[in-house]
């Protein structure tokens, strides 16, 4: 297939005017086929790639289904969200290892919708103080060897780990999860500068919904946020939903941190694509309002969002984020921080031809292609 007259995602360059080709399931030089996609008047840009959602359409991945996870696979991809790796929740080790066998069993059957690259577990390794919607009945402190039993179940597809690192023994967990080949995020947390400072020096290299869940910026105590951004190799998370984050703020750390670190997540609940209502969540109810939604009856405390990655995308560019900037934080960036960029992420040459056409006067989905097949709304 050739896809022509489009303007096309560059990691370099931005938006730039050329053609993309594809044969079977890879980007190519040359296209495979005599097959001529008319991407006019369209941004041509890689598929989505989410390393932070909890569910939609009625599903949770906590809730560690074969049923669930195939129909949240299938919305991720009508949504143009090709590659994701679903959170779990703070949860006892064995609903955990469930979640963690149900990710390894799903990996292998090949049975369409987005690709589950794997999985992050945003709990248990939390404080109390900051739990935000996780249950803290369920709150464990750090433990190499309970992550490595979960890894073992999940059968190496544990991506990301979050962790709280004032929690006691956070340091040696951080090693011994880049030793399981797990990326390690700092989040959930009322660690100051020097105590998230001494996490990401020790390997952490990602953080949790940056400014939600951990105590904010402040000019004599700049805490996560300012270790963060001392450490390079740290690519922070942010939900734009329009709920979690002002859009102030939202170009604040878009300039602060730079396009090359920026990761934009949706933390979606199984109530995204669902309308108004109660939900369960992570042991507790959720209310859904609009875009909004709270812990029943605790309508201060936000449970995450309700948007789809591909709403926030269009969320961030509303606000103000340059088209190319944010597709970039949700693709390449997102794909580079679990370590899939050799496959996904960009339009180069080789790549896996997972691609979106998006009209771009308001941003709809104009085309999907999934490995190279066109995907059927």
């Amino acid at each position: 297939m050739r896809i022509t007259g489009g303007q096309v995602f560059d990691l370099e360059q931005g938006f730039i005017a050329r053609d993309v080709c594809t044969d079977g399931a890879l980007i190519a030089s040359a296209s495979g086929d005599e097959t001529v996609l008319d991407a006019s008047g369209c941004y041509v840009i890689p598929g989505l790639v989410d390393v932070h959602f909890h569910g939609a359409v009625g599903e949770d991945f906590s809730d560690a289904t074969a049923e669930g996870l195939q129909k949240i696979a299938d919305y991720e991809l009508s949504q143009g969200v090709t590659y994701i790796c679903p959170a779990g929740m703070t949860l006892p080790e064995d609903q955990l290892t469930a979640i963690c066998k149900t990710t390894a069993a799903h990996r292998k059957q090949n049975s369409g919708g987005a690709e589950v690259v794997g999985a992050h577990l945003e709990g248990p390794f939390l404080c109390m103080a900051k739990k935000g919607a996780q249950n803290g009945a369920f709150l464990h402190d750090p433990d190499g060897p309970m992550l490595g039993r979960l890894q073992e179940a999940a059968e190496g597809c544990v991506k990301l780990v979050t962790v709280a690192p004032e929690q006691p023994g956070s340091v040696e967990f951080i090693q011994a999860a880049r030793e399981l080949g797990v990326h390690v995020s700092v989040g959930h947390t009322t660690a100051n500068y020097e105590t998230a400072k001494a996490a990401f020096e020790a390997g952490a290299d990602h953080a949790t919904h940056l400014y939600n869940a951990m105590p904010p910026l402040a000019h004599r105590d700049p805490g996560v946020i300012g270790a963060a951004y001392e450490v390079p190799a740290v690519m922070p998370e942010l939900i734009c939903d329009g709920i979690h984050i002002h859009p102030s703020v939202v170009r604040l750390t878009f300039g602060l941190f730079g396009k090359e670190r920026m990761i934009i997540i949706s933390d979606s609940l199984r109530a995204t694509g669902m309308p108004d209502g109660e939900y369960p969540f992570g042991g507790q109810m959720i209310e859904v309002h609009g875009n909004r939604a709270t812990i029943l009856h605790h309508p201060e405390t936000l449970a995450g969002s309700v948007t789809s990655l591909m709403g926030c995308l269009r969320q961030a560019i509303a606000f103000g984020i340059p088209a190319a900037d944010a597709v970039r934080a949700c693709t390449y960036n997102p794909a580079r921080s679990i370590g899939i960029e050799d496959r996904a992420g960009t339009l180069d040459t080789g790549k896996e031809a997972s691609i979106v056409l998006l009209d771009q006067k308001d941003l709809s989905i104009r085309k999907i292609l999934f490995k190279g097949q066109a995907v059927t709304a």
